[in-house]
């Protein structure tokens, strides 16, 4: 009998030991190539992502590899000829932030402005994620300090699902700094053809907080987003979290049904047919203005993924 007793607490051990196991997240790991200007994330030994500063115009975020090895985000323009993929918009590099009316100075387009950066203060793991940080300078056309950021990133695993929170916070520290009113901007994702609305290859279906479902997305206030499509016979989704302290929560956003999706607080005139001028926002000298976002990518369809319920713990952790 003592030995059965003992027998089946052996087995009863070992069965939570092992579902404990499966349960438990890939293991994360960093590593940072100065010489290349690229920090590559891994879990479980496989690409999640890689940050990429100082090629072109602003950091970014490029390739994004969701669950079931499902890639997120558009390829172009750092890879082209990817079946199916449209090359438009050559300024929608993955994941990315940056506005287009900065102080007069267009960030959002590929043009004489760039987001250099100049330190990366942090690359390292921090329990179970992957903690990045990087300051950087906003430069106008004739390489002046419009402003300047410090940009946080926390990346990993929870629940089979990848996520990635975007934090960055801009400082006037060359005078007065004013984030214009214009659509082009802000915090955006170019997604996987699939995901989108439209298009040859599209499958997206799309949903807000406020119950507002895919073209009806455009322009409206919501705390969150998210779109999901079956790709290559699996069901995967990208939902965006605006955080409550960001400015003007919830924000508008620049969804476009054509992959575009951007969390914009500034456009009021574009989406709500304001007079011109109407959304922008100036940090004085010498102030700052923190912007935080949560890139949530997601096993299953919409309901199945609970985004809704996700979204509160994020915002009430």
């Amino acid at each position: 009998m003592k030995t059965s007793l003992t027998t089946l607490i052996f087995f009863i051990a070992s069965t939570a030991l092992l579902q404990g196991q499966e349960k438990a997240p890939g293991k994360v790991t960093v590593n940072h190539d100065a010489e290349k200007k690229v920090i590559r994330v891994e879990i479980g030994g496989d690409l999640f992502t890689e940050f990429l500063y100082n090629h072109g115009g602003k950091p970014m975020l490029y390739p994004i590899i969701g669950p079931d090895n499902t890639g997120m985000t558009r390829s172009y323009p750092m890879k082209k000829g990817v079946k199916g993929e449209a090359e438009d918009h050559v300024h929608h590099t993955s994941l990315w932030f940056t506005h287009g009316e900065v102080n007069h100075a267009n960030f959002w387009h590929n043009g004489k402005e760039k987001i250099v950066t100049d330190e990366v203060v942090k690359a390292e793991k921090e329990m179970n994620d992957v903690v990045i940080e990087a300051k950087n300078r906003w430069l106008d056309a004739d390489g002046k300090v419009v402003c300047t950021d410090t940009t946080q990133l926390r990346l990993g695993e929870l629940d089979g699902d990848r996520f990635i929170e975007y934090s960055v916070t801009i400082h006037a520290s060359s005078g007065d700094v004013t984030f214009q009113d214009t659509k082009e901007g802000t915090m955006g994702i170019r997604t996987n053809p699939v995901l989108r609305l439209k298009g040859d290859v599209a499958a997206g279906s799309a949903i807000n907080s406020a119950g507002d479902k895919d073209g009806a997305l455009w322009g409206k206030n919501a705390a969150w987003v998210d779109y999901w499509a079956k790709i290559d016979g699996r069901e995967v989704g990208i939902a965006i979290f605006d955080h409550p302290s960001n400015l003007r929560h919830p924000t508008t956003w620049h969804a476009r049904d054509y992959g575009l999706i951007a969390a914009n607080p500034f456009g009021l005139s574009n989406f709500k047919k304001m007079k011109k001028g109407t959304g922008d926002h100036t940090i004085k000298d010498g102030e700052s203005q923190r912007f935080k976002y949560y890139f949530l990518f997601h096993k299953g369809a919409h309901e199945a993924a609970k985004i809704p319920s996700k979204y509160d713990a994020w915002r009430n952790r």
